[in-house]
């Protein structure tokens, strides 16, 4: 198969593992509410955190990472390299973000991106994820957490393993590191203002009524 419909294939196919909403399927499930009405309007682990309780909010995290690790392992598998889940890890995101099977409404991407951070770049993803578990400890904010944890992995990695894929340009890891904490950060618009003015919510695991 030539190389260009090996890359096309890697995105669709990420996209679509993307698209696939854990949220929004536990919801329904356990005849919850429409997360996009409610909270956040997220259909993320936090807002399910919120909304439903802390079992259901893990369910969901894990299954937005696990969908995001098969993405990069199905890209690392076709393409044959270690570029193949750096593309499938940056499609698998915006699938979850912008799904074409829920409206494009979705999370905002941050239980499927730590998975891609873990998988294509394993010392990164254990630092940014200490800055992130500590951020969320001394501040109890979930946001703020999750926007370090991105922005200190594209830190670490544009600074120290920009050229460490072979095949794959320095530029290019550095421009997918960027795009990865950008959509990050895109996501979270609204806390950042919430955030900035003092509004933000901060978490609490306090049982949910069924």
């Amino acid at each position: 198969m030539p190389e260009i419909l090996k890359l096309i294939l890697t995105a669709v196919i990420a996209y679509l593992l993307g698209s696939i909403s854990t949220g929004m399927i536990v919801s329904r499930l356990a005849h919850g509410p429409n997360l996009r009405e409610v909270g956040s309007g997220s259909t993320g682990a936090t807002n399910v955190q919120r909304t439903m309780g802390t079992r259901h909010g893990l369910i969901t995290f894990l299954g937005d990472f696990a969908k995001a690790a098969l993405a990069c392992g199905l890209g690392w598998w076709i393409l044959g390299h270690k570029g193949g889940a750096l593309l499938a890890g940056l499609f698998v995101v915006i699938g979850h973000n912008w799904p074409c099977f829920f409206q494009f409404k979705g999370g905002k991407g941050v239980a499927s991106s730590t998975a891609v951070e873990l998988i294509c770049f394993p010392i990164p993803a254990l630092i940014s994820y200490v800055i992130a578990i500590a951020a969320i400890a001394l501040t109890r904010y979930v946001s703020l957490g999750s926007m370090l944890c991105l922005v200190s992995y594209a830190v670490i990695v544009c600074c120290f393993y920009a050229s460490a894929i072979p095949g794959v340009g320095p530029v290019w890891v550095i421009l997918w590191a960027v795009l990865l904490a950008a959509l990050c950060l895109i996501r979270h618009h609204a806390n950042i203002g919430r955030l900035l003015s003092g509004k933000e919510n901060k978490i609490s695991f306090k049982k949910k009524k069924d």
